[in-house]
């Protein structure tokens, strides 16, 4: 819907107007909806959002909007938000909040809600305990399947999911059982008779990159997550999942652009924050390139034999770069998703030689050609013909080795992404067109 209009209608105090508006609209829409808004506006049209759906839209909106509304809202608002909102969403929403919101969602919670948010709180940042959500289906093992369908039924509102459950006996996991093996299924069978053995499941110290990773591999709805004593402890459900890809991804993204990551916004963040974010890899990587400027230094005598010489440097230096960062994305990309290890270090080196070798000689050729019939110059066009082929290679084999090192030492392989890789690039390909240029002219 056009916010000009929905505004016009919250004017005009059309309210029955926007309440049939919001009833037809989807959570995340409204949502969205309501990021165009101000603070008085947006606190006026969420009081209006159907209270069913409330707790959905809250959930969606960005953290600033979510401080606003638990900031302006009443206590007996605010507790039935959080009576409705999934675990994980709460936990998820405290992480984003200032200290004094906290608190004040805290007390607005009840004792058993409170334990569970303190207990999620304390898990580390990036594992699957700090995304996992307690509000699973649980089933009996001596349960028959109408016992388990009228159990869901009545618990089944409050989960996250109830299409898989989880069979736990003294919260040991036994087995699962999805809701299409319940409703396909007798109803005097036994759940332990049905419910799957062969559970795939993860640790609440499990990074949640890796949680993510199990949960494409297996195509699985939710993971459950058990503690150092094998005890079911929570799910990780998909949606959950994906976020942790999209934040995986836009961390990596914003690394490969040598910049340093932010989980605001681009518009939520301010020209200051953002120039204080870009500016400390912009130094590393100009104060790097003063070894580029210093071979070139060394080579002044060659210039002056051979001015022309200039003149293919920056060609030289941007291919080189352009190789590098073609191989580091792909083995980045392959590292993330489990593709590429460093086990494949030498597999991936000789594929990547022999991808240079057949590119080197292809851009080889061409510009050998065209330098030869643009200047007549046999001794030039074998120079630039020479010094592509090896830049080509050690481009590639740089762009590759360099990720999967970081990796293997603990560093995030984005690091090792296009300003990097370029940077060293230039400076070993000068070094390259000058060795090979002196020898060719014994200069």
């Amino acid at each position: 819907m056009n916010k000009d209009i929905f505004v016009k209608l919250l004017q005009e105090r059309r309210y029955k107007s926007v309440k049939d508006v919001l009833d037809v609209m989807n959570a995340v829409d409204i949502a969205s909806l309501l990021g165009e808004f101000d603070d008085k506006e947006l606190a006026l049209a969420f009081r209006l959002i159907p209270k069913e759906k409330a707790a959905d839209v809250f959930a969606n909106m960005e953290s600033s909007l979510q401080s606003v509304l638990v900031e302006v809202l009443s206590e007996k608002e605010l507790k039935e938000i959080l009576d409705d909102l999934y675990m994980d969403d709460t936990v998820d929403l405290l992480e984003e909040l200032p200290a004094n919101l906290v608190t004040r969602i805290l007390d607005a919670s009840g004792p058993k809600e409170r334990e569970t948010i303190n207990k999620l709180l304390n898990y580390p940042e990036d594992s699957a305990g700090s995304i996992m959500t307690t509000e699973y289906v649980d089933l009996k093992p001596h349960l028959t399947v109408g016992q388990a369908l009228a159990h869901i039924k009545e618990t089944g509102i409050h989960k996250e999911t109830i299409y898989t459950c989880y069979v736990i006996q003294q919260r040991k996991l036994l087995g699962i059982v999805s809701a299409k093996d319940l409703l396909t299924t007798d109803d005097d069978v036994l759940i332990e008779d049905i419910m799957e053995t062969e559970i795939i499941s993860v640790s609440t110290l499990t990074d949640k990159e890796e949680v993510a990773h199990q949960l494409r591999k297996y195509d699985l709805l939710a993971l459950p997550v058990l503690d150092n004593d094998g005890l079911l402890v929570g799910i990780v459900t998909f949606d959950d999942a994906m976020d942790v890809m999209v934040e995986e991804a836009t961390e990596d993204i914003t690394k490969m652009a040598a910049v340093a990551p932010s989980e605001k916004t681009y518009f939520e963040v301010s020209a200051w924050e953002h120039a204080k974010r870009r500016i400390p890899w912009l130094l590393v990587l100009m104060f790097s390139s003063i070894i580029t400027g210093s071979i070139i230094t060394r080579y002044e005598n060659a210039f002056a034999a051979i001015p022309l010489l200039v003149s293919f440097i920056p060609m030289l230096m941007d291919t080189g770069g352009n190789c590098g960062s073609q191989s580091s994305t792909l083995i980045i990309r392959g590292i993330a998703l489990n593709q590429v290890t460093f086990h494949d270090f030498f597999r991936v080196i000789w594929k990547e030689f022999r991808v240079s070798l057949i590119v080197g000689v292809v851009l080889a050729v061409a510009n050998g050609l065209r330098i030869y019939l643009t200047y007549q110059q046999a001794g030039m066009a074998i120079v630039i013909a020479l010094s592509l082929i090896a830049t080509v290679i050690s481009a590639k084999l740089l762009g590759c080795i360099l990720p999967m090192f970081a990796k293997k030492i603990g560093l995030d392989p984005a690091l090792m992404a296009s300003p990097l890789i370029t940077t060293i690039v230039d400076a070993s390909s000068i070094m390259i067109y000058f060795f090979i240029a002196t020898k060719v002219f014994r200069l």
